[in-house]
């Protein structure tokens, strides 16, 4: 479920996948693997909260043919 904070709506890691068609397991392996950048933004428990670009860059990802 997407969160909206000061007027910006955030999506957490296992949405934001979802949307992309990856996994969670994915996601951080490529961060990992220096694939794509961690995002930056997190609630105050840590969890990683994706802005619309943040979720542009990881669609583009998935879909990228090598």
């Amino acid at each position: 479920m997407s969160i909206k904070i000061g007027g910006r709506l955030y999506y957490r890691t296992a949405e934001a996948c979802d949307m992309a068609g990856i996994s969670k397991n994915t996601y951080l392996r490529w961060v990992r693997d220096g694939i794509l950048m961690d995002v930056i933004h997190r609630d105050r428990r840590g969890w990683r909260l994706f802005t619309e670009e943040d979720l542009r860059r990881l669609k583009a990802e998935s879909t990228k043919i090598i």
